[in-house]
């Protein structure tokens, strides 16, 4: 009986010590998960700090489409369609110039950018000696053909660019989808 006994105690424990690392296993997944869903979560109340609406906590950055509004507007002409991007900049606000891009369909032509105001040059943290926009109001313009010389209805247009806060926030690269109808070169 004793010997019996000593092989049940010695299996029991053998199963006990077999589920041990499954036990462990799962222990440590567990509070991987928890660790790993408390940085997320703590990353995500960062974000909302930086971009609160709420007025008992004053934000120190305003949401993009606050910091910068973006409009653009068309006008036919004899040399194509004249494509007008404003950009109303809140001040301690900037737009770079070499980050103004526009993506359109093959077949449809841009020329270079001429702008209302003239950028100044900044020593910025990620990019170096850059020109920038500071001024509140800033307008982009470029005329817009086809390459057959022929109008085009629904064009479509992404214009691309990016901004920064002087406080030490760059925002991401933005992009605005838009059509135009691009007029007949006479």
């Amino acid at each position: 009986m004793s010997i019996e006994t000593s092989k049940s105690k010695s299996i029991i424990m053998n199963e006990q010590s077999n589920k041990k690392p499954y036990l462990l296993a799962i222990t440590a997944t567990a509070l991987m998960t928890t660790l790993s869903m408390t940085s997320v979560a703590t990353q995500a109340a960062g974000l909302g700090e930086l971009f609160s609406n709420n007025s008992a906590q004053q934000s120190k950055f305003l949401p993009v489409d606050k910091a910068f509004q973006v409009t653009s507007s068309t006008k036919a002409t004899a040399k194509g369609t004249q494509l007008s991007i404003a950009f109303d900049i809140t001040p301690g606000h900037y737009v770079y110039k070499d980050k103004l891009t526009l993506s359109f369909p093959k077949g449809i032509s841009a020329a270079p950018f001429t702008f209302s105001q003239s950028p100044v040059s900044i020593d910025d943290p990620t990019f170096g000696k850059v020109p920038v926009f500071t001024q509140k109001t800033v307008i982009a313009t470029t005329m817009m053909t086809t390459k057959n010389g022929k109008a085009a209805k629904n064009v479509p247009v992404i214009i691309g660019w990016q901004g920064c806060a002087q406080a030490g926030l760059c925002y991401p690269p933005e992009k605005v989808k838009t059509t135009l109808n691009i007029a007949v070169k006479r």
